[in-house]
């Protein structure tokens, strides 16, 4: 028994309307080089056909330079791909571990908020103002928060 994939759930021309207007479906058309309408058509088709392979097509070297390219040398290949596996390509997504609040360039005179190494604790070594700040906390016990 095969198992079939699910289809489109909305109806093509809801769906079509819907890519053409999304401003991120622009962008990768635009990034790929195609026309925005037919790589509309192209998600579309991959859409209504879940079990269609993406095609690949591999082009001889006299192929690309009839059609105007100059094929790359398999140094350059390689040196792409070494440049991609080292990230210097501008290729990677946004940097979800930096924040921007982790550490400011510029510190001077701002309170630490993760603690000074090396530095004495604030705590007073005072037992009288230990002992007063002590009966201050709420006595716990037993269901009691």
């Amino acid at each position: 028994m095969s198992q079939q994939k699910p289809r489109l759930k909305k109806p093509v021309e809801k769906v079509r309307a819907e890519l053409l207007a999304d401003p991120d479906t622009k962008r990768i058309a635009k990034s790929v080089g195609m026309e925005l309408e037919a790589y509309v058509e192209l998600v579309l088709d991959y859409a209504q056909n879940p079990d269609k392979q993406p095609v690949l097509h591999v082009a001889d070297d006299a192929e690309l330079r009839a059609a105007g390219y100059e094929p790359p040398t398999p140094e350059e290949v390689g040196q792409f791909f070494v440049a991609g596996a080292r990230g210097e390509l501008g290729l990677e997504g946004p940097d979800f571990n930096k924040s921007g609040f982790d550490s400011a360039p510029s510190s001077a005179g701002k309170p630490s908020l993760q603690g000074t190494e090396g530095e004495k604790p604030l705590a007073s070594d005072d037992p009288e103002k230990r002992q007063e700040l002590l009966n201050q906390m709420r006595k716990g016990g037993p269901g009691r928060i």
